[in-house]
């Protein structure tokens, strides 16, 4: 809430990493944690690309990654390129040409597998793309696919062996005088994961990109990826993100949001504290709280709504938020602003009332920033 000072036991140190650019995008350094997805649509629709693109965007999303599996994508890429709001990552398996295309189609950013796109020769021909377009690259380890002589050496998909993998690639790069890369470590394992992405950040100061791959549906894509995610960026480590979901794009760059509000490193929106409702409850707290993330959905202004069905821990709640509504009896219930009791509303007109107050609020947020902004230029 703004004008509650910051405490110090919410504090976490990010992980100190040096800057790169993908597009118009800081990631690293002192940069918000950037937040991407990934398009599921086939890359040769492009009308159909596209929107998922603009859908992704307008949900928040920094960055949205485009699979380039094949020439015809290739060709595609260059008008999704061209008509999209944010930066494009293309993503890169298999064959090295892919890559090349990419970069001379305008994709800000390639993400490429060590452990499937070849020799080094190849990889240096992607690299010279990369440097000639303005280009970064995502050096993209994945736990599913190392390459053999590290499965050989080690046995099996393991921490150690993702690491290695990674500074290899990285000693690559570096070795052609290319230093605008990211680097991830992924595994579907939580455990492998976490281990992986903690020996890397001591090894490098590459940017690091998050993610659990192929972390499952929805819900229980979204409990590992918190778990997993979570505990990374509570570490420090983590300056972009993708939670991996089997369901539509714009769900995961929602749920990478949630991850970070509720870490207290970005905000976006409006995040509203709930209870789980009870016998107490002096409203359908489940259902006003389904028709407030509708009816909010619209607001991109960091704030803060406690939506409390008794008063119990409704009072407390809503001293810590911009706006509160807090279940009483009779059928109306308590609103509060900025912390302190301030009138009262019937459950009946409640949903439209607090949209109203959390509209006005947001404004009034916006402007301060504004005027903020214009005293320190």
């Amino acid at each position: 809430m703004s004008h509650n000072p910051i405490r110090p036991w919410r504090d976490i140190e990010r992980r100190k990493s040096r800057q790169i650019m993908v597009g118009n995008v800081p990631v690293g350094g002192d940069a918000p944690i950037a937040v991407q997805t990934m398009t599921n649509t086939a890359t040769t629709d492009v009308a159909a690309t596209v929107a998922q693109v603009q859908a992704a965007a307008e949900a928040g999303a920094d960055l949205v990654r485009v699979s380039v599996p094949d020439e015809a994508s290739s060709k595609a890429l260059k008008q999704i390129v061209a008509e999209s709001p944010v930066p494009i990552i293309a993503d890169i398996h298999f064959h090295y040409k892919r890559g090349i295309e990419a970069a001379e189609a305008g994709a800000a950013c390639l993400r490429i597998n060590p452990g499937n796109i070849g020799d080094e020769s190849r990889v240096k021909e992607v690299i010279s793309a990369a440097r000639d377009h303005g280009c970064s690259i995502r050096i993209g380890v994945n736990a599913g696919s190392l390459e053999k002589h590290l499965l050989e050496k080690y046995g099996e998909p393991c921490p150690a062996a993702m690491v290695e993998s990674g500074l290899d690639h990285i000693r690559i790069l570096q070795d052609h005088d290319f230093h605008e890369f990211k680097i991830s470590v992924k595994a579907s394992d939580v455990f492998m994961s976490a281990a992986a992405y903690q020996q890397l950040a001591e090894a490098t100061d590459a940017p690091i990109h998050l993610g659990i791959t192929e972390a499952g549906g929805f819900v229980s894509g979204t409990i590992k990826s918190a778990i997993g995610l979570g505990n990374l960026l509570w570490m420090g480590i983590g300056d972009t993100l993708r939670v991996s979901l089997s369901a539509d794009p714009v769900e995961e760059v929602k749920v990478g949001f949630e991850i970070l509000k509720a870490l207290g490193l970005r905000h976006r929106g409006v995040n509203i504290i709930s209870c789980p409702s009870c016998a107490r409850q002096g409203f359908d707290v489940i259902k006003t709280v389904e028709a407030l993330e509708t009816r909010l959905a619209h607001i991109h202004t960091p704030m803060s709504l406690s939506i409390i069905g008794c008063v119990v821990n409704g009072p407390g709640e809503a001293l810590m938020t911009d706006v509160g509504f807090t279940g009483g009896g009779a059928g109306s219930g308590m609103v509060y602003l900025a912390g302190k009791q301030d009138h009262k509303m019937s459950n009946d007109r409640m949903v439209d009332h607090i949209v109203e107050l959390v509209e006005k609020r947001a404004a009034q947020i916006e402007a301060e920033m504004e005027a903020a902004e214009a005293e320190g230029a």
